[in-house]
């Protein structure tokens, strides 16, 4: 069977036309975007950032605070310069984290925080305060976790921890270290017997 040209023409003419047009609407469609769609452009900041979540009772559940907050529409990202935040939910220890900056999720359950990430966990509950560092740091408010794929320093009384990988569970104060684990614990001090 052959193909003669005069069949074979109207073919490679409709493929040519839907390509062009296919291109065509590609060219247009990027050139209708806004600006500051097509650029990383922040269209709104805010200096002196505070949002404060409340339980269904009405009682303190947890404070984002920042030095500055800044948005991105291209992305829908929000970053955080300085972010503190304090998580005070009831049945638990109240929990402080700070960082050098930081990033919140598109959806706010989450928050990514970045140099010199802290958790402080407040002594109460027959335990005394705990502080967690390491270079990020990743808050599931929600759930009451943090975790970190890095390497974390804990500090807690007498013993010190350190390994890479973290889950902390603040609900009930589980700490997992998953690998390059290393422990000191130190005795406790024996008071000196009384003198008769």
């Amino acid at each position: 069977m052959t193909v003669s040209a005069t069949r074979l023409f109207p073919l490679v003419l409709v493929l040519a036309l839907a390509l062009l047009t296919f291109w065509l609407e590609r060219t247009v469609r990027d050139e209708e975007a806004h600006p500051s769609q097509r650029r990383h452009d922040p269209d709104y900041l805010v200096e002196q950032f505070v949002v404060t979540k409340f339980n269904a009772a009405g009682a303190l559940e947890s404070t984002v605070s920042a030095a500055k907050m800044v948005h991105y529409p291209d992305d829908d990202s929000t970053e955080l310069v300085a972010p503190r935040v304090v998580q005070a939910k009831a049945n638990e220890p109240r929990m402080t984290l700070s960082a050098d900056r930081g990033a919140i999720s598109q959806n706010g359950e989450e928050l990514f925080l970045f140099g010199n990430a802290l958790l402080v966990r407040e002594a109460g509950g027959g335990r005394s305060e705990a502080r967690m560092q390491s270079s990020f740091l990743h808050v599931i408010g929600a759930r009451s976790l943090v975790r970190t794929d890095r390497e974390v320093h804990f500090f807690e009384s007498a013993r010190t921890l350190s390994g890479r990988g973290m889950e902390y569970h603040n609900e009930t104060s589980q700490l997992f270290l998953r690998n390059q684990v290393r422990a000191r614990f130190e005795p406790a001090k024996k008071k000196p017997a009384a003198k008769r």
